[in-house]
């Protein structure tokens, strides 16, 4: 099965990014429960039990299932791990504490159905909540909340039920992440980004890596292409690892739900000082690392192997990511990795020599400047940057080496609220469809360069350029003669393009001073 530039020839699947519906009202009627709580906290109180109530399900369905066979033993532990299912203990089962839901004691009733998960499921040792007894929790509320999950996908069958519970973790886990603002950045990318670059890399069959997981988005949607594109749960073995133990807890959930057998590792070190993976070589590394992080001890890396095209500088972590992500692909690997915008054209601290280098040796493939107000954490633009190990690695595609596929897509996307985009099927199967084209292969139309939205740019031309890679730059403007666009969205499009060559400007300003004031920069 050929499936590259799939997203681009067939229609995209409308039940892929839409929600079931009721998804909205679900978070309106949790949230309203919520009442004076943080959204920070009571995230774990509503995921938990989410979760809590997925894995009981789950393993009611089995039960049944074993009930039916003479030769099975439904009280078999076994019989359930066989099949990725969690064992559940009768104390623990969403029926029992659905039943206790309005006694004042059910806090502790969820802590010990929790706890008693866990010693039974060595996977999901001190991954669970294990706070509802605490006395600031409402319990009203907590008893209310339970009925609020008790009724989501009642009257589905088991394995549809199962794949709505989730849906729904997901969704409520980009609604925390709206809800926290900048916090909520930490631990979550938003999916319409997530799925462009899972569209574009084709994760179908290999390893996966993601070294600053969060939530576990990325796996997520990779095993979701894998699916929806005639593959199976576990074509791919998925690597990553988290410093905030918070929100690696919320990884190893929202993986658990959704049946994805991962190896996620925790370390309050970070990827950078305890390379917890350090032979891993991934066939796909899809990557959000935090943007612009001004303290990530770069001091005491400085001969670090990973730094193959320039020390990063102690200042700024956006090379440092690069460089660790490209040191962990495997020889035909390509990555995706959201970074600011600045990185396209930093001259600071060395990284205009670092770009230079990662251009010099063919190893960007394809560079894309994002919209703004696609994140809940930043209203800043932001771009994806892809690496390739090898750009002519035979198969379907062509011999891409000496050339850099540059898009500009910070014209697609629509509002979604007042504050915040998303991108559409169409915008992503346009912004994949262009890079697969560009790519070549035997099932896919020929590449043309499109003014204003992309353009494919030789080393020659980046060298023009003295490597700064921001898309603008190359793809021109769109020839139009009068597209009735409105003259203040010109006006903007304009003024946005003057502000990043300002920024330009004034990095190659500092630069200048510093050079001549005999400073290393």
């Amino acid at each position: 099965m050929n499936i590259r530039g799939s997203a681009y020839m067939a229609k995209q699947a409308s039940n892929s990014g839409a929600t079931l519906g009721f998804e909205a009202r679900l978070w309106a009627a949790a949230d309203k429960l919520r009442g004076n709580m943080e959204p920070s906290d009571y995230k774990h109180v509503a995921l938990g039990l989410i979760f809590l109530k997925y894995i009981s399900d789950a393993f009611e369905a089995k039960r049944a299932a074993l009930l039916k066979e003479e030769l099975a033993d439904p009280e078999d532990p076994e019989e359930y791990l066989a099949e990725n299912v969690f064992w559940v203990p009768k104390e623990a089962r969403w029926s029992h504490l659905r039943a206790r839901a309005r006694q004042p004691t059910i806090g502790k009733d969820i802590d010990d159905a929790m706890l008693a998960i866990e010693a039974r499921n060595v996977s999901l040792k001190g991954v669970l909540p294990k706070e509802y007894a605490r006395p600031a929790l409402n319990k009203v509320m907590l008893g209310e909340l339970i009925d609020l999950v008790s009724g989501i996908g009642m009257a589905e069958k088991a394995d549809r039920s199962r794949d709505i519970l989730g849906r729904v973790y997901e969704y409520f886990l980009g609604s925390f992440a709206g809800a926290e603002g900048k916090r909520g950045g930490e631990f979550y990318t938003p999916r319409s980004v997530v799925r462009l670059l899972v569209e574009m890399l084709e994760p179908y069959k290999g390893r996966v890596y993601d070294p600053c997981c969060g939530s576990g988005g990325m796996f997520v949607q990779s095993e979701k292409f894998v699916e929806e594109h005639g593959g199976r749960i576990g074509d791919i073995a998925i690597y990553g690892q988290e410093s905030n133990y918070t929100t690696w807890r919320l990884a190893r959930m929202n993986l658990a739900v959704r049946g994805i057998d991962a190896d996620i590792r925790w370390n309050n070190e970070g990827s950078f000082h305890k390379d917890e993976l350090p032979d891993l070589r991934a066939d796909f590394i899809l990557a959000n690392p935090p943007f612009n992080v001004s303290d990530w001890g770069g001091d005491r890396l400085r001969q670090d192997a990973r730094w193959t095209f320039g020390v990063p500088p102690a200042g700024n972590a956006n090379y440092a990511w690069l460089q660790h992500i490209h040191h962990h692909l495997a020889p035909n690997g390509s990555a995706g990795v959201v970074l600011a915008n600045g990185s396209m054209s930093s001259l600071q601290s060395g990284e205009g020599d670092i770009r230079r280098a990662l251009v010099e040796a063919d190893a960007v493939d394809c560079m894309i400047a994002l919209p703004g107000q696609l994140f809940h954490s930043t209203q800043i633009p932001v771009c994806l940057w892809f690496l390739a190990r090898n750009k002519n690695p035979g198969g379907d595609c062509r011999d891409r080496r000496g050339e850099v596929l540059f898009i500009d897509a910070r014209k697609l996307g629509h509002m979604v609220g007042r504050t915040r985009k998303e991108f559409s099927d169409e915008d992503i199967a346009r912004i994949a469809g262009a890079y697969h084209a560009w790519c070549g292969g035997p099932a896919m139309p020929s590449y043309e360069d499109a003014p204003g939205f992309c353009k494919s740019a030789t080393l020659e031309e980046i060298r023009e350029h003295d490597h700064v890679l921001t898309p603008g730059r190359y793809v021109g403007t769109a020839m139009t003669e009068d597209d009735g666009v409105p003259f203040e969205e010109r006006f903007a499009e304009l003024k946005e393009m003057l502000e990043e060559q300002f920024a330009e400007a004034d990095d190659l300003t500092t630069t200048i001073r510093a050079r001549l004031a005999g400073v290393t920069v």
